[in-house]
């Protein structure tokens, strides 16, 4: 920006200008699309609502078409600046999940799970919940009833689940379904940085020399964001991808490190031993901005690359190219995803790519920075205000009296009346097992598909005496519920949700629920007013929350005051800290070479490699790790409903090398000693001869989840989904893939039945080498 640029004028008011930017972006921004005012359409009747995609941590922009009675048909790539009119596959069948046949739009409820479903008022399922939450309280205490949220709620409902269930349900069991994505991420960055987002915007990948994506599957996972690889490739920065998969980035990376799963940390400890070795580092940036660095640098010498290239099985010499690539870069990034995350070290996987970055000076530079790619929509956001088991709003840690004193203050009630930590999502689990937790909610999340080892996280839920689940399809997890409260889809409400640059957006309502279907917010409200806590929960709308919710943060690290919807509108998006409404927000962090520590300091923490939970043996002898794939989302609760995602991905495969004898479409048993499925072989030389790949979409008998082991990470309790050990073996048929839930009297939708039964692995090619399907 320029120095007569308004926005730089201290002491100036921001102007809601949308050709303004905050400091560092304005090259990648323009006046075209951003502002949210185009409410008009070229077609008669028909009104274009801007908005967000509900999908990702990208967040791209979007026009809901409307009609003129009120009806989202349709979409329209939306120029925004995140985006720039391109949406995947996901974004563009997205709005058909709004007037979907198999949207619930009454209350179910049964009595035991023995019997039926059937609908009921409103009245009558809100009563009986809150007389089961009495009842299990009254025999076992406030801590026997749980609530699991979601981190692709608006954060509004993100603040409201965690003040729900320390006010309303004065539990302190409650976490959500973000704990299976970015925790790693998050204590690796509160380690080191003492603040837990992305250090770097989206567009300073644009200004990078050297690009290093580490544990993510851009194309497929984050598609949207492949622009930005291709704005710096385009400007001759160098790729490195570090993956045991060559996806569709790696195949055009100019290094493609195929490591094996769960080698992550010995391998960014052997770079980072050679840029010592070198004398690659930069020791004035060390010696001013660091602590911990000669205990790491001790650490690393352990790792020199003949040890880890064993460990690893990747050539020695490709990790001193790596070395070299990246440390000789002016200006170098690295992002990573869950690929490094997923791990019993998945906290300690971060930290060497961290470490790495500081080491070469590559923080709070343009071009030059670390991140991390959140894989919900709010996935960032919905950690920050308090649904997470040892947080509270604004991120403050619900250990320290004095953040505890501040919330309690906010929310008029006493210090000893907030419970302490609760536990994690899979921790839960367990509990429900041992008739610990014995009553539940669920929001927004699909454990039943979503969490490791099935056969666990079914005998805990059957554990149960009363569970409830909103949502508004009927998943596999709510189809083993005692009540179902049908809720809004994102389309027909309005909330902001925070992506993976920490840039809060602001999604518009588009249009009215239908008949008989209400906001979470407002049933978190009911439920709180017939628990006597109603004066707690006086929220008309998502508006209401948030204003609570700003001042909530005040002053905190996780600071929203300075943002507002009216702000948020005009401006496409603050990245917080915002303290104040005239500041234009925090787009990159540590630009003055301060942490949010105490000491101003980055915190460089030591790590030492250990093998994954699940040992290797004779019998199990190949790794399985687990993923995305393009057209589907999480447990795919709402895109195995679209026809057009259906047809393009059907079903789930397992991709092994052609050094296995398989042929494509063959039928293979993966077996670990959690179980076995079979699935069609996609035959591929993409992927590591001694590791097999199976995407995570879909429910029992073809859930990779049913497979993969429930070990978690110490500090992160994210589990282990990336890595357990495995045989394939061939087997006589695939299993088959089961229709979604429906609710009574509704039938699976035919358009999503017609290629759910095919037996062959996708058309779509995965990898170099796939064979052509005849």
């Amino acid at each position: 920006m320029t120095a007569t640029d308004p926005a730089t004028t201290p002491g100036r008011p921001l102007p809601l200008d949308p050709s303004l930017a905050p400091p560092g972006t304005r090259n990648f921004r323009d006046a075209g699309g951003i502002p949210a005012d185009r409410w008009h359409a070229d077609q008669h009747g028909e009104t274009l609502v801007p908005t967000h995609c509900c999908f990702c941590g990208v967040q791209c922009g979007m026009y809901l078409r409307v009609d003129h009675h009120g009806k989202v048909f349709g979409v329209e790539p939306r120029n925004h600046d995140i985006n720039r009119m391109r949406l995947c596959p996901k974004g563009i069948n997205a709005y058909q999940q709004v007037n979907h046949p198999d949207r619930l739009t009454a209350p179910l409820m049964r009595r035991n799970r023995d019997e039926e479903f059937h609908e009921v008022s409103w009245e009558e399922a809100l009563d009986h919940t809150v007389a089961e939450i009495r009842r299990v309280q009254g025999q076992h205490g406030n801590d026997a009833f749980g609530l699991l949220g979601g981190a692709s709620l608006f954060s509004e409902k993100t603040y409201l689940v965690g003040k729900f269930a320390r006010v309303a349900l004065k539990s302190r069991h409650v976490d959500y379904n973000g704990r299976l994505c970015m925790v790693s991420a998050a204590g690796a960055n509160k380690l080191a940085f003492g603040i837990d987002r992305a250090g770097n915007p989206f567009s300073d990948i644009l200004l990078t020399d050297c690009l290093l994506i580490a544990g993510s599957n851009v194309g497929e996972c984050f598609p949207v964001m492949t622009q930005y690889l291709w704005g710096a490739r385009d400007r001759g920065a160098t790729l490195i991808v570090v993956d045991p998969r060559e996806t569709a980035i790696a195949r055009t990376a100019d290094v493609h490190v195929a490591l094996k799963p769960g080698t992550d940390s010995a391998f960014f400890n052997a770079v980072l031993h050679v840029v010592v070795a070198e004398g690659l580092t930069d020791e004035a940036y060390l010696a001013a901005h660091t602590t911990g660095w000669d205990e790491v640098r001790k650490t690393v010498a352990d790792y020199p690359p003949a040890r880890s290239a064993e460990i690893c099985g990747v050539p020695e010499e490709q990790i001193v190219q790596v070395a070299r690539m990246f440390a000789g870069a002016d200006k170098a990034m690295a992002w990573h995803a869950r690929g490094v995350e997923h791990h019993s070290q998945g906290v300690e996987n971060c930290l060497t790519i961290i470490n790495l970055c500081v080491a070469t000076g590559n923080i709070g530079r343009p071009g030059a920075g670390y991140g991390t790619i959140t894989g919900q929509g709010n996935g960032q956001g919905g950690r920050e205000h308090g649904q997470k088991s040892d947080l509270l709003p604004g991120g403050r840690s619900i250990t320290n009296p004095e953040h505890r004193r501040q919330i309690c203050e906010i929310w008029g009630i006493e210090e000893s009346e907030l419970p302490p930590a609760g536990t994690s999502m899979m921790e839960m689990v367990w509990q429900m097992q041992r008739q610990e937790i014995r009553g539940l909610i669920g929001i927004c999340n699909n454990p039943f598909v979503s969490l490791p080892n099935h056969a666990t996280v079914k005998d805990g839920y059957d554990t149960l005496e009363f569970h409830a689940q909103f949502d508004f399809f009927l998943s596999e997890t709510a189809a083993n519920a005692h009540v179902v409260f049908p809720v809004t889809v994102w389309a027909e409400d309005e909330g902001v949700m925070a992506n993976a640059e920490a840039r809060v957006v602001k999604h518009n309502k588009a249009q009215e629920p239908p008949a008989g279907v209400r906001t979470d917010t407002w049933v978190l409200c009911e439920l709180a007013k017939r628990l006597g806590a109603g004066d707690k929960f006086a929220f008309p709308d998502s508006r209401s929350v948030f204003e609570e919710l700003r001042t909530a943060s005040a002053g905190t690290v996780n600071d929203y005051y300075g943002i507002t919807y009216e702000r948020l509108e005009e401006t496409g998006g603050i990245a917080w800290p915002c303290p104040s409404t005239d500041h234009p927000g925090t787009p990159r962090l540590f630009e003055d070479g301060r942490t949010y520590h105490p000491d101003g300091r980055i915190h460089l923490q030591t790590v030492a490699w250990h093998p994954p939970m699940d040992p290797y043996s004779d019998e199990y002898p190949l790794s399985l790790t687990t993923g995305r794939t393009v057209a589907h989302f999480l447990s795919g609760n709402q895109t195995r409903r679209l026809g057009a995602l259906v047809e393009q991905t059907p079903r789930p495969w397992v991709e092994v090398h052609p050094s296995h004898g398989f042929r494509n479409g063959d039928p293979v048993r993966v077996v670990t000693r959690r179980g076995s499925e079979v699935f069609p072989a996609l035959v591929t030389e993409a992927i590591r001869p001694d590791t097999v790949f199976v995407p995570y979409h879909w429910p029992v008998p073809t859930a990779a989840n049913a497979l993969t082991i429930d070990a978690l990470d110490p500090r992160s309790k994210i589990p282990e989904y990336k890595v357990c050990a495995a045989r394939i073996e061939a087997a006589d048929r695939v299993d088959e893939v089961p229709a979604p839930p429906t609710a009574p009297g509704h039938q699976a939708y035919p358009e999503t039945q017609v290629s759910r039964t095919d037996p062959l692995p996708p058309t779509s090619p995965q990898g170099r080498g796939t064979a052509e399907r005849s």
